[in-house]
């Protein structure tokens, strides 16, 4: 098996939004912000080769929708998602599954595209297998009005007119074994919407806990910080307790996709409860 950090884009987001109702003089410390008070947001992805399977958990924003759109996320850098790819020596077409941990549209949007004659839309990937839930599934084609503007349909329906959409069946124990050749847990979490899955995944004697939205930067380890975005944020800090607990039992080391900077960090346990020990690049702990 070999892992690749896939950088899909970066974008800005407000901190406040980010980080709820911790106070500015305190998340600014990991997250500084700019003068309009947004943060630098990545969207990585991570790339899975085992065998004959290529999964990709997550693939960014995507470019179909217009410049308006991409105006309220100020995108910043040259990442993408194919440069990306290639500079692993892969295309989309390579593909075998697109894993999503959740439909919102900056994990989902980079999984459709415009069709040839951009008269529709089509999968970016057409030899994959796209992978989500049947809960969430029906949260996010059914949105609340809380979440609407994060579930655009053009990024969801298209998976299943398709016929590659697949579900994962939802375990009695919160964890799940990936229904392919590639044997995968999966964390459910739904303080931040519905039925969000976190890959658990062993490498090279190490096991990598793929944070999505429950931990989106090295910044939001500490218990109370929680995204305003989330729907259930007592929830959130509940799940993350015990996540973070867990981590700690188990020596996770955490795969961020929304820190710009940072890509994996370990913890340590304190007398304040579980911080932040060391933050690394996915080259220094396993190289490429």
């Amino acid at each position: 098996m070999k892992l690749y950090p896939i950088q899909c884009g970066k974008f800005k987001l407000d901190g406040g939004a980010m980080f709820g109702v911790v106070p500015k003089t305190l998340w600014q410390r990991t997250n500084p912000a700019d003068e309009n008070n947004l943060i630098e947001i990545g969207s990585r992805s991570l790339l899975i080769e085992d065998g004959k399977k290529l999964v990709l958990i997550d693939c960014g924003l995507g470019n179909k929708q217009d410049d308006k759109f991409f105006g309220h996320y100020s995108l910043w850098g040259d990442d993408n998602l194919d440069k990306s790819l290639a500079k692993f020596g892969f295309v989309k077409d390579d593909i075998t599954d697109v894993f999503l941990t959740h439909l919102h549209f900056d994990h989902c949007g980079g999984a459709i595209q415009f069709n040839k004659d951009r008269t529709g839309y089509e999968p970016s990937f057409k030899n994959a297998s796209y992978w989500s839930n049947e809960n969430h599934w029906e949260w996010a084609t059914k949105p609340n009005p809380r979440e609407k503007a994060s579930f655009l349909p053009e990024n969801i329906l298209p998976m299943q007119e398709s016929g590659q959409l697949n579900f994962l069946d939802l375990p009695k124990n919160g964890n799940y074994l990936f229904g392919t050749d590639l044997k995968m847990d999966v964390i459910f979490v739904d303080g931040h919407t519905e039925k969000q899955m976190l890959p658990v995944i062993k490498y090279q004697n190490k096991t990598i806990v793929f944070a999505a939205d429950l931990i989106p930067t090295a910044g939001h380890i500490p218990l109370v910080y929680v995204m305003g975005y989330d729907t259930r944020p007592l929830l959130t800090m509940e799940e993350k307790g015990k996540f973070l607990q867990q981590c700690i039992d188990n020596d996770y080391l955490l795969f961020f996709e929304h820190d710009a900077h940072n890509e994996l960090a370990s913890l340590k346990m304190t007398e304040k409860g579980v911080k932040l020990d060391q933050t690394f690049s996915f080259n220094e702990v396993f190289g490429y």
